[in-house]
């Protein structure tokens, strides 16, 4: 009697589970997002469409924002805890490299590479040497020259500089009136830091110990250089409020912050004589310890990320043009509404150097902890 009142119950709820409508029959997680690199101002608009697209995937999204040399030590203490909460993170340069060096994040490629097919042949060359060089444990899903440029005032600077000679002999006859962020915070102070090698012509641009020139130089120019920003944002603020006259910049930087009307549309951009561009990238990293539920949806989400139509949304505002790390995803495949706001900031200059400058990587990871902690010690350290 027992058995066939089992049975009938066994086969009452199976029949419940099958006629459940579809999205109850499987319950999304809640994905919880950090960003370092300000890459939501990006994807944001991708993320949500994704989350209500699957609900079976995803039930809730939270967005956390924080400094890239905060982030590694919050992700480790939750690995250590055995609660992993961060699901996903936006980075640049600077977390991806410390947090590979720390072991905290997962192989995304070739571990997971069904989520991602023919990934490397879709990449722009650009795009694809950046993520060669973290070795498949972060996502591309942006793309930018980058620097290093300057963007001035032109109202306050009437002879610009061209070569880093005359940079450092107008930042000794206006002191105070050139900054940079802090090269482990900001993409522009980075490709600052990783460019000047190629501009002065040290011994291997590759390797932070060889660069006698660009410390020298660094330190030169620290003299006249008031304090260094923990984040860009604060320096074209200052540009803006008539605090400094020329900051180091970024191609998309400079024409996102025209565009939102940060700086006025006037302010112009320059390069130095021997000028490479320093690649710059956002990955998408996944931490170690989540759930299979929870990485399924995060990987689905990465996936998602890299579609075309989600791709031509990464022009958006100019912040990291051109933005799209895929190739055929070109500005006119992008909304027209963001298509009228880049053609209103970009300069034929831009496009020139693009074309024209030599291009390289970033530094890989060990090096480019390396690099930032020699800045700290020999630059940024200094009483002022």
């Amino acid at each position: 009697m027992f058995k066939r009142f089992f049975s009938v119950v066994l086969i009452l709820t199976f029949s419940l589970m099958l006629l459940m409508p579809p999205g109850l029959q499987a319950k999304g997680v809640k994905l919880s997002i950090i960003d370092v690199a300000g890459n939501l101002q990006l994807t944001q608009k991708a993320i949500e469409a994704f989350k209500s697209a699957h609900p079976e995937l995803v039930e809730d999204i939270e967005y956390l924002k924080a400094t890239a040399p905060e982030l590694p030590a919050k992700i480790k203490a939750q690995q250590m805890a055995g609660n992993v909460t961060t699901t996903l993170v936006l980075t640049g340069y600077d977390a991806m490299a410390a947090g590979l060096e720390m072991g905290l994040w997962e192989n995304l490629y070739p571990t997971y590479k069904t989520y991602f097919p023919n990934l490397e042949d879709r990449y722009l060359a650009g795009a694809k040497a950046a993520f060669e060089l973290f070795k498949g444990y972060g996502i591309v899903v942006s793309y930018c020259p980058g620097g290093p440029m300057f963007t001035y005032n032109p109202d306050k600077v009437k002879v610009v500089p061209t070569t880093a000679e005359e940079l450092l002999a107008w930042a000794k006859a206006n002191p105070g009136k050139l900054i940079y962020a802090r090269p482990a915070n900001s993409g522009p102070g980075r490709c600052l830091l990783q460019g000047l090698p190629y501009i002065l012509g040290d011994k291997d641009p590759k390797d932070p110990k060889t660069w006698d020139k660009t410390w020298a130089y660094l330190q030169e120019l620290d003299k006249y250089i008031d304090y260094y920003p923990t984040g860009t944002a604060i320096t074209f603020r200052e540009l803006a409020e008539g605090t400094r006259y020329i900051i180091a910049s970024h191609l998309g930087w400079d024409m996102n912050q025209r565009i939102l009307g940060v700086i006025p549309p006037n302010f112009k951009g320059f390069f130095l004589k021997n000028t490479t561009w320093v690649a710059d990238a956002h990955f998408l990293c996944m931490p170690k310890g989540l759930t299979d539920a929870q990485k399924k949806a995060t990987l689905s989400l990465m996936a998602w990320l890299l579609r075309p139509d989600m791709q031509a949304l990464i022009y958006d505002d100019g912040y990291f043009y051109p933005g799209p790390a895929i190739k055929t995803v070109t500005l006119n495949r992008a909304p027209k509404d963001i298509q009228e706001r880049i053609k209103s900031a970009m300069r034929p200059e831009y496009d020139k150097a693009i074309k024209e400058f030599p291009l390289t990587t970033q530094l890989g990871a060990k090096e480019l902890v390396e690099a930032f902690d020699m800045w700290d010690k020999l630059v940024g350290s200094k009483a002022k």
